[in-house]
């Protein structure tokens, strides 16, 4: 049988150990397939298991966890030729979802023993690489506020509410120059989001992508800066009248710069967050992950 090496990161959101680890080696064997499981419970060990899987002969390496156990796995297979498989043991699992790869891990290995692959895009920002987005600011806190408060059952627009109005207490306003396509935009913005390809977007909701080979970034910021621009869109949005082309500044791109008078900065990475030296240089790295993904979408 194939060998596949699989790397694990145990504190996934959905991952029981025992369970799981005997759930995923029965569910390998029934597809034809010899796995060698590697359960790593700090990020040092995801990058020296996904070493030791590069170095090895199997032809797959199989990431299971959240976007950010993916992130880091897949930034180190992408210069080996080898391909990525994912398993989506994590919260929100946004990179598979737009693999279209199932959700549940039966599904997901099936699609993995079928082999189909494709090549997909990457964002790269300062040497560092993600596979979904990339932003700075108020905006990864204020959807990550929203989403724990659904999480403890509140709905959407309670949740939207209560996240926007962190704004006011956090008073995180940025003033950035974008350089894009030899355009300059200078702008007082609470958030700047950069997608890997584009994104269906509203206010407070990250949506799905459409494509991931299309070969562009998608730079987002909001069209009204300061304050009362982002109560005006707040208003907008619990009104249910807030547009994505009216109330974002959208390019699409290879590259963009973005400056800061900060030396150094919070840049959120796929989930994680780093601190990055400025000036900040994104581009896209066009196919340049070979990744299996299900029959229909090759």
């Amino acid at each position: 049988m194939p060998l596949v090496e699989v790397i694990i990161n145990v504190n996934g959101g959905s991952f029981v150990e025992i369970e799981s680890e005997r759930l995923l080696i029965d569910e390998f064997a029934a597809n034809g397939l010899n796995v060698d499981i590697h359960l790593a419970k700090t990020g040092d060990q995801i990058v020296k298991f996904t070493e030791a899987a590069i170095a090895g002969e199997a032809a797959i390496i199989v990431a299971g966890g959240g976007d950010g156990t993916i992130s880091s796995v897949a930034s180190m297979v992408c210069k080996s030729g080898k391909a990525l498989g994912v398993l989506p043991f994590g919260t929100l699992n946004n990179f598979s979802k737009d693999l279209q790869i199932p959700q549940d891990i039966a599904g997901a290995i099936s699609v993995i023993a079928d082999g189909v692959t494709t090549e997909i895009d990457l964002g790269e920002i300062n040497g560092k690489i993600f596979i979904n987005n990339s932003s700075i600011g108020l905006y990864p806190r204020i959807v990550r506020k929203r989403e724990q408060q659904q999480r403890l059952g509140y709905g959407k627009w309670t949740a939207a509410l209560w996240a926007a109005l962190r704004i006011f207490r956090l008073s995180a306003f940025l003033k950035v120059l974008i350089e894009v396509d030899g355009k300059v935009f200078l702008r007082k913005t609470p958030f700047v989001f950069v997608g890997n390809n584009a994104y269906e977007m509203d206010l407070y909701n990250i949506g799905r992508r459409n494509s991931l080979d299309g070969g562009k970034l998608s730079v987002y910021f909001l069209h009204r800066g300061g304050r009362w621009g982002v109560i005006f869109l707040l208003l907008r949005t619990l009104t249910g009248r807030v547009r994505q082309w009216r109330d974002f500044e959208e390019v699409l791109t290879d590259a963009v710069t973005i400056q800061t008078r900060q030396k150094h900065m919070q840049v959120a990475f796929d989930g994680e967050v780093s601190v990055v030296e400025t000036p900040l240089h994104f581009k896209t790295l066009p196919r340049a992950l070979k990744v299996i993904v299900p029959k229909a979408i090759a």
